[in-house]
């Protein structure tokens, strides 16, 4: 029997275990790998090419949507599931947005997780029931006649949210510059472009952005700076 290749995207290290302990006894399925951040996940996706990922969508450097966006546009064989301890509206469409198969609340049974791997290997999607209700309703309402996501205005760019992601996790620019891959200069350019595009002139306040929109959840420290 082939095994369901499965990445696991947590920065927690015990809820991992606690994910591998759990899926190790299903026998179709197989735990490749395991990251701790948003950007991990994306390099082990290319390095290992799992067939699943399950990604926990407050993950640093780079947040479980945004990761997601990355893995589906450059790797569409990979299937990902969300994990939230919030059942948030916006976290859910973001994650059909993004190109998400499935999304999980943290409560979810063991059964429902392997249920949902399964699922979404075989080309299906897999929400939780307490999210599943609201969606059917939500996904009419946020979708155009073509059935894709209504586009909003003034949306952040994939670099912009990765910046506001790195900015509102304090960091300074020379770290975001190495995060990026670009020069002190540039990476000074996306923070001054990100805080004129949303007239926000703060970290404390473009941390409440990020919040504010889902991009990161609220367990960050505001600091006034």
């Amino acid at each position: 029997m082939k095994r369901i290749t499965v990445l696991l995207a947590e920065d927690h290290q015990i809820v991992r275990e606690g994910y591998r302990s759990l899926l190790k006894h299903e026998p179709d399925i197989e735990v490749i790998g395991e990251a701790e951040t948003g950007r991990a996940a994306v390099q082990l996706t290319r390095k290992l090419r799992p067939a699943v990922v399950v990604m926990d969508i407050a993950m640093p450097s780079l947040n479980g949507l945004e990761a997601t966006r990355q893995i589906r546009k450059h790797f569409p064989g990979t299937r990902v599931i969300i994990l939230s301890a919030h059942s948030d509206d916006a976290y859910v469409e973001q994650t059909i947005e993004f190109g998400g198969a499935g999304f999980l609340l943290k409560q979810t049974s063991s059964e429902a997780l392997a249920t949902a791997i399964r699922e979404v290997h075989q080309g299906g999607t897999f929400f939780s029931p307490a999210v599943s209700e609201r969606l059917n309703g939500r996904a009419r309402q946020t979708l155009d006649r073509e059935g894709k996501p209504r586009q909003k205005g003034n949306r952040l760019s994939p670099r912009e949210v990765e910046v506001l992601q790195l900015i509102a996790e304090g960091k300074p620019n020379k770290e975001i510059a190495t995060e990026l891959g670009v020069s002190f200069k540039t990476a000074d350019k996306h923070r001054q472009h990100l805080m004129r595009k949303l007239n926000i002139h703060d970290v404390a306040g473009l941390t409440r952005y990020a919040i504010g929109t889902g991009i990161i959840e609220n367990t960050v420290q505001l600091t006034v700076r």
